[in-house]
């Protein structure tokens, strides 16, 4: 294969928003709704017709994740046990939509690191957990504002997996000979389609953009990744499941339930999806010749600490430390599909020549993505 046809990261990017929240403060107000909630309906709580909701704690989001805080676009009324929603005011359809707006300030940052501009692009795929709306795609909105005026773009999502198999998309794209350089986009404003509400899950997730340069590597900078080989795989689940869309409309009596919203069955995900993805990331490193001791680093899914301390141990055969299998789920939460991207962008520039590493998603579906990449200085 010649290198017009090879694969490689050339650069990532990274949007933080300002405004983050801490466990504290989080509880503090979980805990003030909880209270206001059982007060208002302290009779119904008698009788046994309502139930009474429990506090939170700390000690309890800590040790069930792994989470210490998570970044917002919205952080106040996210705090106000009277709202417990972010609220972000719609624009007008002449003004970039939010979605699109944090993408291209990732994608812009992934084209500097590049030294590449915009018009050298000849694709964009946005690729994330929940889109704005179903039409125009946030990805041509996305081509449109970066000023890519001759390529093509659409949207993809499949869920907390969405830029592994956007990874892969875009690699393929590369190995036909479709497109020389392709932005891989994941906008992820999980924070709208949590439940605030919930003790189980207020505390899961944080907003973020992240955003991939996969390109040919006869045209990418120096210092690049190759893809060396990729896998999905897919898997129906009813256990992570959010049943937000356009046929709500349809049956308005439920449009507002909980299940409108992210809902999931967390001791049945970790015990299935953890033995799933470790033995994927096994055969498919078996089918490449690679060995566990061969991998230099993970970048693993931020979703839960304790599912990646079991993959990382299944795969590499010890308890990774944090060089092996870093973190950034402490500060950014769950993230969805940019978690990996997130950490690989923050702990991969002190790999050297030859290093080969994981990236590696997966949620809801089920879904897996696994990218084996291989440091090229």
């Amino acid at each position: 294969m010649s290198n017009a046809n090879i694969p490689v990261i050339s650069a990532t990017g990274l949007f933080t928003p300002t405004d983050s929240i801490s466990n504290e403060e989080l509880v503090s107000s979980f805990n003030t709704y909880v209270d206001l909630h059982n007060s208002e309906n302290a009779d119904a709580i008698a009788a046994g017709e309502v139930a009474e909701l429990q506090h939170s704690s700390v000690e309890f989001i800590e040790k069930a994740s792994g989470i210490k805080s998570r970044f917002v676009l919205s952080k106040d009324p996210i705090l106000d046990p009277e709202t417990m929603c972010p609220q972000m005011p719609e624009r007008p359809n002449e003004e970039i939509s939010i979605l699109a707006e944090i993408g291209v300030k990732a994608a812009e940052q992934a084209l500097e690191r590049a030294g590449r501009k915009a018009e050298d692009v000849d694709a964009v795929l946005c690729a994330c957990s929940n889109l704005q709306r179903a039409y125009p795609a946030i990805a041509v909105e996305i081509q449109d504002a970066l000023g890519i005026g001759d390529g093509f773009g659409f949207d993809m999502n499949v869920a907390c997996s969405s830029a592994t198999f956007g990874i892969q998309t875009a690699a393929d794209y590369i190995r036909s000979g479709s497109a020389k350089s392709v932005l891989v986009i994941n906008p992820e404003i999980c924070s709208g389609h949590l439940n605030w509400r919930d003790r189980d899950s207020h505390f899961i997730f944080g907003d973020v953009a992240t955003a991939i340069l996969v390109e040919a590597k006869d045209i990418a900078p120096a210092e690049h990744w190759e893809i060396i080989g990729t896998k999905l795989k897919t898997q129906f689940s009813n256990n992570i499941r959010n049943n937000f869309g356009f046929l709500n409309r349809t049956s308005p009596e439920t449009r507002d339930d909980a299940d409108k919203l992210f809902v999931q069955e967390g001791r049945k995900v970790f015990k299935e999806v953890v033995p799933m993805v470790a033995q994927m990331i096994m055969d498919q490193a078996e089918k490449l010749g690679i060995e566990g001791s061969d991998l230099r680093r993970m970048w693993l899914h931020q979703a839960n600490a304790g599912m990646n301390r079991l993959i990382a141990q299944r795969v590499l055969g010890h308890e990774a430390n944090d060089d092996e299998s870093p973190t950034v789920l402490d500060t950014y939460a769950n993230t969805s599909s940019a978690g990996s991207i997130i950490a690989f962008h923050k702990h991969s520039e002190d790999l050297s020549n030859g290093d080969i590493g994981l990236i590696c998603s997966f949620g809801a579906g089920y879904s897996a993505g696994t990218v084996f990449v291989r440091k090229a200085a």
